[in-house]
């Protein structure tokens, strides 16, 4: 593989730039950088994390540049300098790719002052004034600020440097501004007045999120045809999460962004560790082939927001090679150049280098897997961005299922699930889509007919994809059920019991029963299927001498069939996600896990004897497989932080060798020692005698 410092400089400023940008470094300046900070510290991270790409903070809130254009604040320290301009420089000399940021969501007080239709309005019509600083406001995000200013800008800082891309933060907006222009804007592409509140169930709220988003499809179009107008090779780039994918018309993502970053920086509160690439997964769950980058701080990203801090070495890099694992590559961000406390440059060097070690290997890759989980973005449309978190408590826990039962993965979006797109898995599970319309419950229904199996939850396919309550499951025939009686929850004192010997339930011990969900809906089994799991009907908490139940086991608490066409399926009626997730107790886990493993048919594409908790990615390319293994196992895991890493092992790994191809060797990537192998019915055995943070084992085909 060719070197980026080995190709020549005309190749970095092409059509194909993101290809080779794959380690980035990204500084976002304080308004005070410019005369304190020491550019030759920044050069010699840029060398010593291996970066082959810049993110530099150029303008919008503030300009780093000595920007011609009115209005555009330039930073008051700037004097004569060009922070942005002597690190581009800088930067290029290293043929490094460069992307400039902007920042539009907020402006002075002197520019509001003269354009007040760039400034947001509350509800009650007054500007919005930002949060966290008084004396600056909040942009309109759907205004002429956007699409004329800062079009400007965007248009100044391509002309006068030498970039790749731009790169927009804090672009979307903060909410509802009832300024004349929206107020007009809106009603007159959906004859409603502005929405009073974030009501999902609302038609005006559901019409205004519509609006927003063919909005900011066009706003990003535009923005990025401006870029190239000037340089044609280059790019805008929004930021987005995974689930901001459902704020733009796909086909502008498509056409307008070869290149993605995930704005996941960190753990927050409780996250684990394995959410690091779980949005990642969600971008490719749209987009299977495009390139992703996670942004990773080096400070914690908790509510207060101590953005000039650090976080742990270990937590640090855990994030990093979370990323690494599922098929992202690494961007670090840190927030002033100024350095106050540079614990964080070695974890970071470390994990960068670490990358930059693999890549020759897991770049020629993509991740695979036999098993998808539909991402229900359909589902989340219909909740309040404040609480779509509410709306993900059955995918969580069914993700974290997938993690302890060691099981390869992907998402797959519920707007792509065409017959190709689906044929790629030999299992989908649907752990609550609850909105699906009749063509996406068609596609499933399809994708069964053809012998694929699927695994799916309580409220999955109950409603179209308006909210509208269906009479019956739109997937009721797939799930071999009918539902007796609609949906309860607060259900309190939830059992199913055991029923017979079935694979799905084995590993229960003695238990007859084990905990049910706290939402249930009742179905009767139809034609031939199996009920491994019944309902118990729930029965009083209180008083104590109240608490046993009054009927037998009776209705179905799982049910599982064997399709016709070879396949299998297995629905849930309760909420046994979002159960896991919240309460964590094992018998949901074993049970998610169980189901799976039955409704693949086969054995899983990888096993682990071992002690630990891993996540785990299985990457393939023309020349062979490659296994990731990220070591979650610490003490605080399910909180969230990480103090040290605990090595573990050893383990036995075992990778299903696709027909076909020949094993010639297997090698520890990390270790960096090629180790014997065993072939056994198709599969290659390798002992992994430990790892820390990661493990790569690579098989090599013949």
């Amino acid at each position: 593989m060719l070197k980026l410092e080995d190709r020549p400089a005309a190749e970095l400023r092409t059509q194909d730039w993101y290809k080779t940008a794959t380690r980035w470094t990204q500084l976002t300046f304080v308004e005070d950088d410019p005369q304190r900070y020491d550019p030759a510290f920044w050069v010699d991270v840029f060398k010593r994390t291996r970066s082959n790409a810049l993110c530099l903070s150029a303008g919008g809130y503030i300009a780093y540049y000595p920007s011609e254009i009115p209005l555009h604040y330039v930073s008051k320290y700037l004097g004569d300098t060009d922070p942005f301009g002597t690190l581009v420089e800088e930067a290029r000399k290293l043929d490094m790719h460069v992307m400039a940021r902007v920042d539009p969501h907020a402006i002075h007080a002197d520019a509001a002052k003269a354009h007040p239709e760039w400034v947001s309005l509350t509800k009650d019509r007054k500007p919005r004034e930002h949060w966290a600083l008084p004396g600056i406001y909040v942009t309109c995000a759907y205004s002429s600020y956007n699409f004329d200013f800062m079009t400007q800008v965007i248009v100044e800082i391509a002309e006068k440097y030498d970039i790749d891309a731009l790169f927009g933060n804090r672009w979307q907006g903060h909410g509802v501004c009832y300024c004349k222009a929206c107020e007009g804007n809106f009603r007159s592409a959906s004859g409603y007045e502005l929405p009073e509140g974030s009501n999902a169930d609302d038609p005006v709220w559901q019409a205004w999120a519509a609006w927003r988003r063919t909005v900011l499809t066009r706003l990003v179009a535009h923005w990025d045809d401006a870029v190239k107008a000037v340089r044609p090779h280059a790019s805008f780039i929004p930021n987005m999460s995974g689930s901001s994918l459902m704020e733009f018309d796909l086909s502008v993502i498509q056409k307008h962004c070869p290149i993605l970053f995930v704005d996941h920086q960190g753990r927050r509160n409780v996250e684990l560790g394995w959410s690091a690439g779980r949005n990642g997964k969600r971008i490719r769950a749209t987009f299977r082939d495009r390139p992703v980058g996670l942004i990773t701080s080096i400070g914690p990203e908790e509510e207060p927001r101590w953005k000039d801090s650090v976080q742990t070495g270990p937590e640090i890099e855990q994030w990093v090679h979370a990323g690494i694992t599922q098929g992202l590559f690494p961007w670090f961000t840190k927030f002033n150049a100024c350095i106050p406390d540079d614990r964080w440059v070695e974890p970071v060097v470390d994990s960068f280098s670490l990358h930059a070690d693999l890549e020759p290997v897991l770049g020629t890759m993509q991740p695979t897997a036999e098993i998808a989980v539909i991402d229900p973005a359909t589902t989340l449309r219909h909740w309040a961005p404040e609480k779509r978190h509410l709306a993900e408590l059955n995918d969580l826990g069914v993700y974290q299922a997938l993690v302890e039962a060691r099981l390869p993965f992907e998402f797959l979006s519920d707007q792509v699930m065409t017959a190709e797109a689906l044929g790629r898995f030999k299992l989908v599970i649907l752990a609550n889509a609850t909105y699906l319309s009749d063509a996406q419950c068609q596609a499933i229904r399809d994708y069964v007919a053809a012998g694929g199996s699927v695994v799916a939850a309580h409220e999955t396919s109950l409603y179209d994809e308006k909210g509208a309550a269906r009479a019956d499951f739109g997937l009721a025939d797939v799930f071999g059920v009918t539902m007796t009686s609609p949906p309860r929850s607060g259900v309190r004192n939830s059992y199913v019991a055991l029923n017979g010997l079935h694979p799905i339930n084995e590993g229960f011990g003695t238990a007859q029963r084990i905990i049910g969900g706290t939402k249930l809906i009742a179905v009767e089994a139809t034609g031939d299927v199996d009920l491994p799991f019944l309902t118990v009907p729930d029965f009083p908490d209180l008083p104590m001498e109240e608490v046993y139940p009054r009927l037998p086991p009776q209705g179905a608490g799982v049910v599982a069939r064997t399709t016709a066409a070879g396949g299998r399926v297995v629905y849930v009626p309760w909420n046994i996600g979002e159960v896991f997730w919240t309460y964590l107790a094992p018998d949901q886990g074993r049970l998610i896990a169980n189901a799976v493993k039955w409704a693949l048919g086969k054995a899983p594409q990888i096993e682990i004897e071992g002690r630990g908790v891993f996540d785990v990615a299985l990457h393939e390319g023309e020349e062979g497989r490659a296994l990731c293994l990220l070591n979650l196992t610490n003490p605080m895991m399910m909180k969230g932080p990480l103090r040290e890493t605990w090595p573990v092992g050893p383990l036995k790994v075992t990778i299903e060798v696709p027909g076909g191809r020949q094993v010639g060797k297997a090698r520890l990537l990390v270790a960096g020692r090629d180790v014997p192998f065993e072939l056994v019915d198709g599969r290659a055995v390798v002992d992994v005698p430990g790892l820390e943070t990661m493990e790569v084992v690579q098989l090599s085909w013949t």
